[in-house]
């Protein structure tokens, strides 16, 4: 948003996301600015380590939504889902873990578990790499039974969803209302929208409506299912 100095009368713009990581209009441009910007030195370790394990694309929310296009942000967030499913590798990078730590002590930690949107980088596709913040792999989803049971533990996700043998609509829609009980988001309305393809929900994004996106995320829900654990879930603040 932006707001008026009252003694400048200039405008300011705060941000409602992290300030270091880059837009896609950053990207585009490229200048000196953005370049010494932390996120796009994480960019760069991104498509190294792409580059390194053979891959030629590499996909990053931040600076490839055109978030000023409200229908492009639309498109994204309702593809969003899908696009992590037909991924060949998902990459997350912890920058809160040390490279000292070990699994057990420290991954149920990281912020990462905390978000709204990685939750579907989490389930949805079939290769999970979680990386400490030096960009050595700490293990993926699927490659460690030890590393599958922590992050079930931490996330509250059967480790049968987790690997991809149970599909994610075999569980109830108050068991995965359940998963995001405890994660942030920065915008309200995320709330909702970071678990459109959670529930095989298409709609329309309306920022500013604030609560109101859960409760529209919710009707869209009771008319695609007949589950009716969902009324069982309580007060959408919960969420």
């Amino acid at each position: 948003m932006r707001l008026i100095n009252t003694e400048t009368l200039e405008l300011h713009e705060f941000f409602e996301w992290d300030q270091d990581e880059i837009t896609f209009q950053e990207m585009v441009s490229k200048s000196p600015s953005t370049m010494v910007k932390a996120g796009y030195k994480k960019i760069q370790d991104t498509c190294k380590m792409a580059q390194s394990r053979g891959q030629q694309w590499a996909w990053i929310d931040t600076c490839c939504i055109d978030k000023s296009s409200s229908a492009k942000l639309t498109e994204s967030i309702n593809s969003m889902y899908r696009w992590y499913q037909n991924s060949h590798e998902c990459y997350a990078y912890l920058v809160d873990y040390d490279p000292r730590s070990l699994p057990q002590d420290e991954l149920e930690k990281c912020r990462w578990f905390t978000r709204g949107f990685p939750l579907q980088e989490l389930i949805a596709p079939k290769t999970v790499i979680f990386f400490d913040r030096d960009w050595n792999v700490v293990g993926g989803k699927g490659d460690n039974d030890d590393i599958l049971g922590i992050i079930a533990r931490t996330t509250g996700i059967s480790e049968l969803v987790l690997s991809g043998s149970q599909p994610v609509g075999n569980s109830t829609i108050a068991e995965r209302m359940l998963w995001a009980s405890s994660r942030e988001t920065t915008r309200p309305e995320d709330k909702a929208y970071c678990l459109l393809g959670i529930f095989e929900v298409n709609m329309p994004l309306i920022y500013g409506e604030g609560d109101n996106a859960f409760r529209r995320l919710q009707e869209e829900i009771i008319k695609r299912s007949n589950d009716l654990s969902i009324l069982a879930w309580g007060h959408t603040s919960q969420l």
